[in-house]
């Protein structure tokens, strides 16, 4: 048989992304949705994009979810491609969330908290049905705006720490972390590379596939690699982003962002060394995303198994696999560039596979 060189049809191309623009669009009757509707009334699509994305941008994000057509893993590599073609001018100082300007704050160790669980817009006690008022376009009266008293609130970490109940945890102790020698890992300038320390591991999972570290914190919780896990504390609200300019040499406030953060407080039996004691999982991300908090909480505390002398056993505790695997755009530039022509691939494993019959049934009718 011949082989043909593939052409590439331009004006198919051309005319796929004018197909494209108008299912975007859809019907023209139909207003067209706005930047500020998408990122007020789709708070959490934009929320999810931007971490994926691994850029705060709320505008930015609304118009890759718009471009996207909602679907929020190409939002996320819209957002991460164009991120690359921003300057760096600096870095900020770690957030220092133990300042966070509380909208939720929840614990599921403690009823009776110092400060009070503050409940939050949240969907938890919501009875999750369709409700068709929103579809008649009902106005919603406006929230009671209560301040909270963050001074009153200390971590629920904290309190278990003063009685040496739980290990002590560099990463959510800001002014340690703002004084190490060693700069943190950034996984947006050097690949991936193991052993990956601990704070490569966080940084790959606040930009990993909520669904994906999801249905890995739910492989923990019925029995793969199960360490009997509590919300310690989940903690929403707005940090502070502080820039120390050269020129300047001191820290000033460069606006603030919106951040869910969430301590899991795992049972550990001890070790030689380590009295019995509880241990942690950390999840911080971008925006109101309790979920992936709390997955990338409970996947932190897995994969610290072998740190923690105990057996990796379970696929969350494989650092290899979870970090490879977790980045939704590394995963589907993989998955989809099987769309792409491998006409010529195919045929050789054609050719193969007919060799292959011939030859077994060559076999066959000497073996009779």
């Amino acid at each position: 048989m011949a082989y043909v060189a593939v052409k590439g049809g331009e004006q198919a191309i051309a005319n796929a992304h004018a197909w494209l623009a108008e299912a975007r669009r859809g019907d023209v009757s139909v207003p067209e949705v706005t930047l500020a509707q998408i990122s007020e009334q789709l708070g959490r699509a934009v929320d999810r994009a931007m971490g994926e994305g691994s850029l705060y941008d709320r505008e930015l994000a609304a118009l890759a979810v718009k471009q996207a057509q909602g679907d929020l893993i190409e939002a996320a590599f819209l957002l991460r491609a164009y991120r690359t073609t921003m300057p760096r001018f600096g870095h900020s100082r770690p957030v220092d969330t133990a300042k966070m300007q509380l909208r939720r704050r929840i614990s599921a160790v403690f009823k009776d908290l110092p400060g009070g669980q503050v409940l939050g817009p949240t969907y938890d006690y919501t009875h999750r049905l369709l409700d068709f008022a929103l579809a008649a376009g009902a106005d919603v009266a406006p929230a009671p705006n209560d301040a909270v008293d963050d001074a009153a609130m200390p971590r629920v970490a904290d309190i278990l720490g003063h009685e040496g109940l739980i290990e002590p945890d560099a990463i959510a102790d800001s002014d340690h972390a703002a004084t190490m020698d060693s700069e943190p890992g950034d996984l947006t300038r050097e690949p991936l590379s193991f052993p990956a320390p601990r704070d490569v591991r966080l940084q790959a999972l606040a930009r990993g596939d909520e669904g994906f570290l999801l249905g890995m914190g739910y492989s923990t919780q019925r029995g793969y690699g199960g360490s009997h896990p509590f919300a310690g504390e989940i903690r929403m609200g707005e940090v502070t982003i502080e820039l120390v300019p050269p020129e300047l040499g001191f820290a000033i406030d460069i606006g603030e962002i919106t951040v869910t953060e969430c301590q899991m407080v795992n049972q550990f039996k001890g070790s030689k060394t380590v009295p019995p004691q509880f241990t942690r999982g950390y999840g911080l991300v971008f925006g109101q995303t309790e979920r992936k908090a709390m997955s990338m909480a409970l996947v932190d505390r897995a994969m610290r198994a072998e740190e923690l002398g105990e057996d990796v056993t379970a696929p969350a505790q494989n650092v290899e696999f979870v970090l490879y695997h977790s980045d939704n755009i590394e995963a589907t530039g993989f998955v989809e560039h099987l769309k792409l022509p491998h006409y010529v691939d195919f045929q050789s494993e054609l050719e193969s596979v007919r060799r292959m019959r011939t030859e077994a049934a060559q076999l066959a009718e000497a073996a009779e």
